[in-house]
């Protein structure tokens, strides 16, 4: 895909080549705010109004990673969505006991093309427990996670995103790593045994 030659096609009225943007970013803008906001619907909701402003302001878009300035974009939706729940709490965002049905339908985040029954079952555990740690990440912490570690980005990109120094990017995401690494002890006995053996080690 040219980016650069489709982006400049839409800032001139093309819509079938911003369409094809869209359809190229789609999976990475819904997935970046889904694992935000741990809500599908919600994550659809800031998916569509990304790529709405985006639409209305391409021709603010200088230039760059466009894949950088959508993320951006709905990161900040998002943080708003986070924002407008602290002032009007509606839901519990701690994640449900791994019984209920609703625990089930966490973000996937391990996949397995044929796994057992109990490879199901700690997985769905296990993804609770991933999902459980990175909210309980500060909301600037947890998105340079979601950009850098999940979405792939290098660090230039994402600081483009959070329109941080890189600096920035890095220090937060080494302080989550870590706040990360110690919320996932509570989990040890999910995670595989390689990821284990260090902690044993220490006992």
């Amino acid at each position: 895909m040219d980016e650069i030659a489709l982006v400049k096609s839409a800032q001139k009225g093309d819509l079938d080549s911003f369409n094809r943007l869209v359809l190229f970013y789609q999976d990475a803008v819904f997935n970046l705010a889904c694992r935000i906001l741990s809500d599908d619907s919600l994550a659809s909701d800031a998916a569509q109004s990304t790529f709405i402003s985006a639409y209305r302001n391409l021709s603010q878009f200088r230039g760059g990673s466009f894949k950088a300035w959508l993320m951006r974009m709905v990161s900040n939706k998002c943080l708003d969505e986070l924002r407008r729940q602290k002032r009007h709490p509606q839901v519990d965002l701690e994640p449900m006991d791994s019984n209920h049905e609703e625990a089930l339908e966490t973000p996937s985040w391990l996949k397995d093309d044929a796994p057992s029954p109990e490879s199901v079952i700690e997985m769905k555990e296990l993804q609770i427990g991933i999902q459980h740690c990175l909210d309980t990440l500060p909301d600037d912490f947890k998105i340079v996670v979601l950009l850098v570690d999940v979405e792939g980005m290098d660090y230039g990109e994402a600081a483009q995103s959070i329109q941080k120094p890189l600096g920035t990017v890095k220090s937060r995401l080494a302080r989550a790593r870590t706040k990360l690494q110690d919320c996932l002890r509570g989990f040890r006995e999910l995670l595989p045994a390689g990821f284990r053996l260090g902690e044993e080690e220490g006992l």
